[in-house]
């Protein structure tokens, strides 16, 4: 939340809330994958390897198996020593805002606009919940989305009112959907985009001459979301005093 420093990853604990709790944090979920990770390294390692690092690295080669670009990250990250549940609402970008709002917060971090427009490209794979689909489609459809389409994810999200917990979701990407390319800017310009704050995109004077470009250009954009993923992954390292390399990702180290 602060930097790149696993506070999501740190569990409730007396005295400290968790940022999972956060509404911005829906749908993320495997946090276990990690553990798994933490817990083979600590055998070969020990107190030697951050949960940060295992969380930065783990997008690293994950970008690289979806097909995306490889990126040169550094380590040497420490973890949290607490959770922003309460900074998270105002810090979080949350997919209804608009996008002067999206710059202005990635601007903050020193990301550009080329970077955050291709940040957003990471939509190009996984799903998004009905729950953050449904305004778009109930009571009425938004005009800016296809009327095919519209009726496709009718049939996805068939009720204005979806149980969060249940499995109701739409692929981003009907064609690649498990590939990071720029098939997401296509379809963004085929008024295919999921989320409100993807397909306003095509429509700001500052983003929609990169959707075109990142649409054209599947090199332009691997290369833009590399630089914005490196700038996002070193953003505002905590120092010695200030972090720590947890034994376990979920809890803090007892003193």
């Amino acid at each position: 939340m602060q930097s790149c420093d696993a506070s999501l990853l740190l569990r409730r604990v007396k005295g400290m809330e968790s940022e999972q709790e956060s509404d911005r944090s829906f749908g993320m979920r495997n946090f276990k994958y990690i553990n798994t990770i933490k817990e083979a390294v600590e055998k070969e390692c020990p107190m030697t390897v951050s949960c940060a690092d295992i969380v930065a690295l783990s997008a690293r080669d994950g970008i690289l198996m979806l097909g995306g670009p490889r990126i040169e990250m550094r380590s040497g990250r420490k973890d949290s020593k607490q959770s922003y549940l309460t900074e998270v609402q105002n810090a979080i970008p949350n997919h209804n805002d608009t996008i002067d709002l999206v710059l202005a917060r990635f601007q903050s971090i020193g990301i550009d606009t080329p970077g955050t427009v291709a940040l957003l490209g990471a939509h190009s794979v996984g799903r998004v919940h009905c729950v953050n689909l449904v305004h778009r489609l109930y009571p009425t459809v938004d005009p800016t989305l296809d009327p095919e389409h519209a009726e496709y994810l009718k049939r996805r999200c068939p009720t204005p009112d979806p149980d969060p917990k249940a499995v109701l979701y739409s692929r981003n990407d009907l064609e690649t959907p498990m590939i990071l390319d720029n098939m997401f800017y296509k379809n963004l310009l085929k008024h295919k985009g999921l989320l409100m704050v993807d397909q306003q995109l095509t429509s700001h004077p500052l983003t929609s001459p990169l959707v075109e470009k990142m649409a054209a250009d599947n090199g332009y954009f691997h290369d833009q979301f590399a630089r914005a993923v490196l700038l996002l992954s070193e953003n505002n390292p905590l120092n010695e005093d200030q972090g720590e390399i947890r034994k376990d990702c979920r809890y803090v180290n007892l003193v």
